[in-house]
């Protein structure tokens, strides 16, 4: 095997037929990441995580077990267990060849880039669609953990100026936020997550978020990761999320979510440094623009430009 240490790997099923590991080093998951070439050529995708989080990554292997069966282009599962002489859990998926599709979506067009948006919509729903098992619903909402996170920003040195009015809709509307009823979720659903392959699908990775809440939380990533890449994206997958029909309380809350989490993310990038920092403001400043400073629950970007022109040559 290429990578140095692969006795780690030797209690693992079948890893005596694999024929290169190659370190990931692409994505902010805790976990250390592997790509896997066996002997017949196929390609694997290793997570191993510390032993403490091994109850945590059985139960996230279980998930991945549910959505695998929606069919939809993903890592599909194929074993689970601890490796490593007892010191790691190891998951072992199967590999999505293709392209990161935040990195490509620039290149095509923006009908590509729509359509593209509506099959990431339609996957996305289908992930949604699944019955919550009654054990997996949290027992508090968010709202409190949204309104901490928030007083956490207040309280720091990285405020920007203009602030308040996006703090004041926060505090004044969170009550909307928790309202649908819960669903499981991918958690981090945005184009750095999903994979383009050679034949046009999207294909959805990085499971590692998931969690039961409320469906439009996992659309507020749009604002944050998604408009910088394509805004067709962005209204395509609202649009085919809601089967073209989008409820009026989808924007007031989801209005919440942005504001809350675009002043939260310059407090949470501190501990990456001020690079990180300074993007996470970058981006905060664009939504107080995309939403005029949340007088307006609807963002500027949302228009009926490429629906229009789109919908009706959507791809099959």
């Amino acid at each position: 095997m290429k990578y140095r240490g692969t006795q780690m790997f030797e209690d693992i099923k079948n890893s005596s037929d694999w024929q290169s590991v190659d370190k990931v080093s692409k994505g902010w998951s805790s976990d250390s990441k592997y790509f896997i070439k066996t002997k017949e050529g196929k390609m694997l995708l290793l997570r191993i995580s510390d032993m403490e989080q091994y109850e945590t990554k059985k139960k996230e292997y279980e998930i991945v077990e549910k959505y695998s069966k929606l069919g939809f282009l993903m890592s599909q599962p194929i074993d689970f267990g601890i490796c490593n002489n007892g010191k790691n859990v190891y998951m072992l998926l199967t590999w999505i060849e293709g392209k990161d599709l935040e990195e490509v979506l620039s290149d095509l067009t923006e009908e590509q880039q729509y359509q593209l948006g509506r099959q990431a919509g339609k996957i996305l729903k289908k992930i949604h669609s699944i019955d919550v098992d009654i054990n997996d619903i949290p027992k508090d909402t968010k709202k409190s953990k949204k309104l901490q996170q928030l007083s956490r920003y207040e309280e720091s040195h990285v405020r920007i100026d203009g602030d308040e009015i996006a703090i004041k809709y926060v505090k004044e509307n969170i009550d909307l936020i928790w309202k649908e009823k819960p669903v499981y979720m991918h958690g981090d659903y945005h184009p750095g997550n999903l994979i383009y392959t050679d034949n046009g699908l999207i294909g959805v990775i990085d499971f590692n978020r998931w969690e039961v809440g409320d469906p439009y939380e996992e659309f507020y990533k749009l604002e944050s990761f998604g408009i910088e890449n394509s805004i067709p994206y962005c209204i395509g997958q609202i649009d085919a999320y809601f089967d073209d029909q989008i409820p009026e309380d989808f924007w007031s809350t989801l209005a919440v979510y942005v504001a809350q989490a675009s002043l939260f993310s310059i407090k949470w990038a501190e501990k990456f440094g001020q690079e990180d920092i300074d993007s996470m403001v970058v981006r905060c400043r664009m939504a107080l623009d995309d939403y005029d400073n949340f007088e307006t629950y609807i963002p500027k970007w949302y228009t009926d430009k490429y629906r229009n022109n789109f919908k009706k040559k959507e791809m099959k």
